[in-house]
């Protein structure tokens, strides 16, 4: 095993301080040097896997202003040297079940592959990724997964909601599109495709139609490109689209779960009962294919609703425990608790105002908004009061944007169409999944979350009192 080459820029503990304080996304630049992962290239690993099998995720090189979720995507087993021969586009050579994508029409993407499973019969390459010296210890490879693909590749804009993504590039590069949480209503989130634990996006964030998706425009971008060696960092409930601009990547990523938040299990719960109760229901229009393939599959009322009573029971505790606190005579630090990126209590040891440390060797995931020819000379406290205007205008002319499904446009606070479109809108007929939208819809859910709890501590109130 190789030793680090150099001294990085930021010691373990350092970066782990840097992590609790960024609210933001960022790169960390210099960090990796001597890491042996580094040598994963597309075509190291196809002499590590030999005759394995892959599953690649394959893909239509078109734009349709809507995105290609992966229910929507074909899918080949595979070896990797036949991937690396189908890229090389050579008349003659073995490219296996590839043969039937031309590659000028499709790419392809092996994504999501644990590193775990992938390399079982050789532990020792989970060594090769050293998470440990940004401050994770004891974590490797066994806890991260692997990406390779073709230009063009690209996982859906999507907001994941138990924890924050540590992301190393590895070979060519690859631009991720990220939007902050306080941007989900302009990012019309949806569950179907359902996948626990992650939001899905129903605007094609690179071509967005602006007649189905008005509020998108005002959704501020951060953009960066992520090179070889550098390390991306992705705080909880930011939104991401990723796309690879090389003929060929290589990327490792490791999922960091965070404490999850009870309301946030429960909620979970409950549009995961709603979702597979709505969709389990055979219809003339509800035949499309609404499960992610990263889920294990359907499962049934009794097993949801069990799963439901669990998350409100260990919420009706918690609340419990903490309103007996507040009874206690002793004095408490009245402090939010702070965790680290392990989900951790830490000590209120970090009393002094801390300065995020960017520079060379950490930089700042910009909003393109900033570098805009509208934008100049805005200062960013102009955004957030301008946001924050946006928002309050938004919720009071729209309602919460409790509005916003599929079949109304109005999240920005306008109708976004002419009188003609809402003569045409208010004919159309409303699907199982428009139904869905609205039902599973992030305000909906809060509001039902609310109320279970209440009935389930047996404190509910009677509707009309609000």
């Amino acid at each position: 095993m190789a030793a680090p080459s150099s001294v990085k820029p930021f010691s373990p503990e350092e970066t782990q301080t840097i992590l609790h304080h960024l609210q933001q996304p960022a790169v960390f630049k210099n960090m990796t040097c001597g890491w042996p992962v580094l040598r994963w290239t597309a075509e190291h690993l196809s002499g590590c896997l030999g005759n394995k099998l892959i599953r690649f995720r394959l893909g239509r090189k078109v734009e349709k202003n809507t995105p290609l979720f992966e229910t929507q995507c074909s899918y080949v087993e595979a070896k990797l040297a036949h991937f690396l021969s189908w890229t090389q586009d050579q008349p003659g050579t073995d490219v296996g079940p590839f043969s039937e994508y031309p590659k000028s029409e499709y790419w392809a993407y092996a994504d999501y592959k644990y590193i775990a499973l992938l390399f079982q019969d050789q532990p020792s390459m989970f060594e090769d990724v050293q998470w440990s010296e940004l401050g994770f210890e004891g974590r490797n490879g066994r806890e991260s997964t692997l990406w390779v693909g073709t230009e063009g590749a690209n996982t859906p804009c999507h907001m994941d909601s138990y924890g924050c993504n540590v992301v190393l590039q590895v070979q060519g590069r690859k631009r991720w599109h990220l939007f902050p949480p306080e941007d989900t209503v302009k990012l019309y989130p949806t569950r179907i495709p359902y996948e626990e634990s992650s939001v899905f996006s129903q605007v094609d964030v690179l071509h967005p139609d602006p007649r189905r998706f008005p509020a998108f425009q005002g959704a501020r971008a951060h953009v960066v490109t992520l090179q070889p060696g550098q390390v991306l960092y992705v705080p909880r409930h930011w939104w991401h689209y990723v796309e690879s601009v090389d003929p060929i990547t290589v990327s490792v990523n490791s999922w960091i779960e965070l404490e999850v938040d009870d309301m946030e299990r429960v909620s979970e719960a409950v549009t995961k009962a709603v979702v597979f109760a709505l969709k389990s229901t055979m219809s003339d229009d509800n035949n499309d294919d609404w499960l992610n393939p990263t889920e294990e599959g359907v499962s049934g009322h009794n097993e949801n609703m069990q799963y439901l009573n669990l998350a409100l029971r260990a919420s009706a505790q918690r609340q419990r425990g903490l309103c007996h606190s507040k009874l206690t005579p002793y004095p408490r630090d009245t402090r939010p608790v702070k965790r680290d990126s392990r989900g951790q209590i830490r000590k209120n040891s970090d009393s002094v105002a801390f300065s995020v440390p960017f520079g060379p060797h950490l930089t700042p995931v910009q909003s393109q908004q900033e570098h805009s020819p509208a934008m100049r000379g805005v200062t960013t406290n102009d955004l957030e009061v301008s946001s924050d205007t946006a928002q309050l205008e938004n919720k009071t002319e729209c309602d919460s944007s409790l509005t916003q499904c599929r079949t109304c446009d109005c999240a920005d606070g306008t109708s976004g169409s002419s009188s003609e479109d809402y003569e045409e809108s208010i004919h159309t007929t409303i699907s199982t999944n428009d139904l869905l939208d609205c039902l599973v819809h992030p305000d909906v859910i809060a509001c039902v979350t609310e109320l279970l709890l209440e009935r389930h501590t047996g404190t509910h109130r009677s509707m009309t009192s609000s």
